[in-house]
């Protein structure tokens, strides 16, 4: 497939890589890359969440209420009746 890495072009790419920043620099720059991608996500989640309460607000309620009335509730219901 054009386009996707294998394993030796992986390993070339962090091989470049060491030599450029050196062994001192990269636990550095590893946690600003996952501080990075934690930040992304947890703002992509809090985008995700804005949209739907935007959509449906009252979609929050309806599943605590749902969540609360189902609590006690320890067989499952018969549909067929």
């Amino acid at each position: 497939m054009p386009g996707s890495l294998g394993g030796w072009e992986l390993i070339i790419i962090l091989a470049v890589v060491l030599v450029i920043f050196g062994p001192k620099r990269l636990p550095e720059m590893g946690r600003s890359l996952g501080k990075a991608i934690r930040e992304f996500k947890s703002a992509g989640k809090e985008v995700q969440r804005e949209f739907n309460e935007t959509i449906d607000p009252d979609a929050d309620s309806t599943k605590t209420s749902n969540r609360d009335t189902n609590a006690g509730s320890t067989k499952p219901e018969n549909k067929e009746a």
